[in-house]
């Protein structure tokens, strides 16, 4: 990705839905029971990706003991329609985790869910690639009238 050599601020329009979700391995020996969940997330990941009707915006992950990603929604109606469709991969996979390790300690998981409304956040990025929601917002180069974290947030 081309680095952008400015100082950006990413803007939305709307109101969106910033979702983290994760998962952590307890038990690195017990490969049968985290591997199964480790590759549910690309799964799910290309699912959202090809129908963009579903409300994903796009996001980024990390790997390792910890697991997480960072993810933009349009709204949360929409993140929790994809979480309960049984038409869709989250819920089988759910239920299979829940089956297989439920609360038995092996595998964690996790999820955290902010609801963001118009102009009640701010960012800032300099020397960055698009990146979290400078990928899925417009960025805007800094200029006096955004020039600090006051200024970039919106009380409209």
């Amino acid at each position: 990705m081309k680095i952008i050599k400015d100082r950006v601020s990413a803007r939305k329009d709307e109101g969106f839905v910033v979702f983290l979700i994760g998962m952590r391995i307890n038990n690195f020996w017990k490969i049968h029971k985290w591997f199964p969940i480790f590759i549910s997330f690309p799964k799910m990941a290309s699912e959202l990706i090809k129908n963009q009707s579903l409300g994903y915006l796009g996001g980024e992950s990390w790997f390792g003991r910890n697991i997480i990603s960072i993810q933009y929604w349009e709204s949360f109606t929409k993140l929790e329609h994809f979480a309960r469709s049984k038409d869709l991969t989250h819920l089988p996979e759910w239920q299979k985790f829940m089956k297989k390790v439920g609360t038995n300690g092996e595998v964690g998981i996790w999820h955290e869910t902010y609801i963001i409304k118009k102009g009640q956040y701010e960012n800032i990025y300099a020397n960055m690639p698009p990146f979290l929601l400078g990928k899925v917002g417009k960025l805007e180069k800094i200029v006096s009238s955004n020039n600090s974290a006051k200024k970039r947030v919106s009380k409209k």
